[in-house]
């Protein structure tokens, strides 16, 4: 006789065990009710028979004072694997009451079982037999292919859920032994189980019903709720209008102070022309009372003229500039009328949308429309501004040919003054005599350039001024810019608003409509319960995908139960209606159920 290997027989009895175990507590689970607590005799035996096979093959750690075998160890290696893991230690850890390792294995797996995911952890740390090695002996059970078998049986406790409170048990103290007296069955009991099997499945039934009415009516508040910050919102927005209109009255006082401003300018401009005329006809006579002068006067007539015609590059040089600016205040107001079209645009659509929300919004179209025409009217106080630009502009061209005219002048006139030295030098005697009037003339000649140097001061002073305007309609433009970043941003809130709205509205017909359906779907769930008796019904949380189409369920995409086979689908993968053997009535069923029903009624025909 060959002798078993005693571990292998171990790796046996523990693995039969686990599967007594397991297949009792879902059992016993789906006939007094899926929630359990922590007094229930089956989950604690559960709980033993789970910890005696973590136990198995666990090597020794010798330490100074004693011997240490715990397989707290092996489950702290799962928060490295397994990242959503890191909870579950975090909060064993936090637990006030528990003292030794083995309490913190025994609080952790307690806490995966409620957590649904005991089964995937476990898995990580099959997986990983090197790390396993550091624990467990190479004949241990997690070692071998009994602990994958294991692993496969806890998928199916997710059926199940546990409400354990971890922190009032003694967890430290507790003895593991497992009690066989459960596992021993009678025929008494088997017929109890399958009355309590029929049982469960009409207080699921009746759950499930209860369950919707509270998922209805919690949805309906949160839809109140919205509908509360829907309007919350438009009243914000009105006050956000309000002020937007405030801000354009301020910039169209703005406009009014700059349209004095650059009437002020102009009638300036045209007092220093008239100035200018009068000093150039005084310019000329005094040049040609000078062409009987020496040739001192002449050298110092042209070192004025050299110095003047400095002075007129460097103002032609600022005119110049002046036009550039002028040019970018033009493209400027023109990108601000094309960005006012656009506004223009989007207002409309916005008044043809708003008008179906509420008769509150038609007050707001109606102050947009004052906007619209405040706009309007600071785009023609801008073309008006554009054309006095142009006047402006044309003038100082003008100003720019008459100096060209004078500079021509002084040419002609050194000209004739080369050709009257040569006649002043046959004619000395006689200029000597005038040589005390020529005197006269130049006092004259600077009193003159006096007023021109004063003249052209102003002149650089007017331009200051006009550089100055310019720079503070610079700014006036840029802050028109910023209102059109704000007023962008609100017409983007207000679409975001109107797909919520619209969309809440969707939901709202829907949930009416499935409210009104709600009820005579109960009167047929009620004929249906007898022929629903010996199906398992789906939980509403379990399901999260539609079974045919894999869509995740939302509120547009509700759920929906097949009379037939007990899945849970979506609207459109069960809208077919069928009367079953249970129910005279037509019953709501799958497309699957509903194609093989009627293959079934066609191979029944003759």
């Amino acid at each position: 006789m060959a002798t078993k290997d005693p571990t292998a027989v171990e790796r046996a009895n523990l693995l039969n065990m686990a599967k007594l175990s397991i297949k009792g507590l879902i059992e016993s689970a789906l006939s007094f009710g899926r929630t359990l607590d922590s007094d229930y005799p089956p989950l604690q035996q559960f709980f033993v028979v789970m910890e005696h096979c973590l136990k198995h093959g666990l090597k020794v750690r010798k330490s100074f004072l004693s011997y240490n075998k715990t397989i707290w160890g092996p489950l702290e290696l799962v928060e490295k694997l397994y990242p959503e893991a890191e909870e579950i230690g975090a909060s064993v850890r936090d637990l006030p009451g528990l003292k030794t390792p083995l309490g913190r294995a025994r609080a952790w797996l307690r806490l995966a079982l409620m957590q649904k995911k005991m089964a995937d952890y476990l898995r990580c740390l099959i997986i990983q037999r090197d790390l396993l090695s550091e624990f467990y002996e190479y004949h241990a059970l997690m070692m071998e292919e009994e602990g994958a078998v294991i692993v496969g049986l806890l998928v199916g406790l997710n059926v199940i859920d546990a409400n354990l409170c971890v922190k009032g048990e003694d967890l430290d103290s507790q003895v593991g032994v497992i009690d066989f007296s459960m596992y021993l069955k009678n025929e008494e009991d088997i017929g109890n189980k399958e009355r309590n099997v029929q049982i469960a499945a009409i207080l699921d039934q009746k759950n499930y019903v209860e369950e919707l009415n509270r998922q209805l009516n919690s949805t309906v508040s949160s839809l109140h709720s919205r509908v509360d910050s829907l309007e919350k919102s438009n009243t914000k927005l009105i006050e956000e209008l309000a002020i937007a209109k405030n801000n354009i009255i301020k910039l169209q006082e703005e406009n009014h102070q700059l349209r004095s401003e650059n009437k002020l300018i102009l009638m300036k401009t045209q007092q220093h022309l008239e100035v200018t005329k009068v000093d150039v006809e005084t310019e000329l006579q005094t040049y040609k009372h000078s062409r009987q002068g020496l040739d001192e006067m002449y050298n110092e007539a042209r070192r004025q003229l050299r110095d003047e015609s400095q002075l007129r590059q460097e103002v032609e040089n600022e005119l110049a500039v002046q036009v550039s600016m002028k040019h970018e205040i033009e493209l400027a107001m023109k990108l601000l009328e094309k960005d006012i079209h656009e506004k223009q645009d989007t207002l409309i659509g916005l008044r043809q949308q708003l008008e179906e929300v509420k008769a509150i919004n038609i007050e707001m179209y109606q102050k947009l429309q004052g906007s619209e025409d405040g706009l309007k009217e600071k785009s023609e106080i801008i073309a008006q501004l554009e054309e006095k630009t142009n006047k402006i502009t044309a003038a100082m061209r003008q100003l720019e040919q008459r100096l060209q005219q004078a500079e021509k002048a002084q040419m002609e006139a050194e000209d004739e003054d080369k050709k009257y030295l040569q006649e002043c030098q046959s004619k000395s005697d006689n200029l000597q005599k005038q040589i005390s009037q020529k005197e006269k003339q130049l006092v004259q000649l600077e009193t003159d350039l006096k007023i021109e140097k004063e003249w052209r001061q102003t002149l650089q002073e007017d331009l200051q001024k006009e550089k100055d305007a310019l720079s503070h309609l610079r700014n006036e433009t840029q802050q028109i810019i910023s209102l059109k970043k704000e007023f962008l941003n609100i017409q983007d809130e207000n679409q975001q608003l109107k797909k919520i709205y619209h969309e809440q509205e969707q939901a709202l017909q829907e949930l009416g409509n499935k409210l009104s359906e709600s009820k005579l779907k109960i009167e047929d769930i009620k004929e249906a319960n007898k022929a629903l008796q010996g199906l398992v019904w789906l939980k509403d949380k379990e399901a999260t995908h539609c079974k045919l189409c894999e869509k995740e369920f939302s509120l547009s995409k509700r759920k929906h139960h097949c009379r037939n086979c007990g899945e849970i689908f979506c609207n459109a993968c069960s809208d077919n209606e069928l009367p079953l053997p249970s129910s005279p009535k037509p019953v709501r069923v799958c497309d699957s159920c509903h194609a093989l029903l009627i293959q079934r009624c066609s191979s029944n025909l003759p």
